[in-house]
């Protein structure tokens, strides 16, 4: 067993008996591991050679690989994500952010074009936004109260604010 097969088969061992430590309580089969590593299968793989291909085989000319690379790299992250804790409804907005990824690393590396930065900005607050947005919804409706607590807690806000002394001018 040479070098190559040691550094990526301990850290695939690993991350699957973390994976059937603590997600999988019932038996494990090839479809079954299939439906939920397929992104780790085939789209960060893809990704990640585009990358390969930049960093060590076009002595870094073909700075085009890179959008690929980042699109391919974070959507496959936003969907393992998503398959293993069964999020699509609050991870979506990864989907926005890819194109994003994608052409900050082609801006990185690149001729530096400042004009990337206006999509690259509008896709990253779009993202972040939807992010912001439907997690902070999901919180909030997932509270023990909800309604209640945030109702309570506009009362004692609004109390206060009324009972406060006022500061003299």
């Amino acid at each position: 067993m040479n070098l190559n097969k040691k550094s990526w088969i301990g850290p695939a061992l690993i991350l699957l008996g973390l994976y059937l430590l603590f997600f999988r309580k019932e038996a494990i089969s090839a479809g079954t591991l299939f439906g939920n590593f397929w992104p780790t299968l085939f789209v960060l793989p893809l990704g990640l050679f585009f990358h390969w291909m930049y960093f060590s085989v076009t002595n870094r000319k073909a700075t085009g690989l890179l959008i690929p690379g980042g699109i391919l790299f974070t959507v496959g992250l936003v969907c393992q994500l998503a398959t293993l804790f069964n999020s699509w409804e609050y991870l979506w907005p990864g989907f926005i952010l890819a194109p994003a990824v994608g052409l900050f690393e082609f801006y990185w590396f690149g001729n530096r074009n400042k004009y990337l930065l206006i999509p690259i900005n509008i896709l990253t607050v779009l993202s972040l936004l939807f992010f912001a947005v439907f997690s902070l919804g999901s919180l909030y409706n997932r509270l023990i109260f909800g309604q209640p607590v945030l109702a309570i807690a506009l009362i004692a806000i609004g109390a206060g604010v009324m009972i406060a002394p006022r500061k003299r001018h």
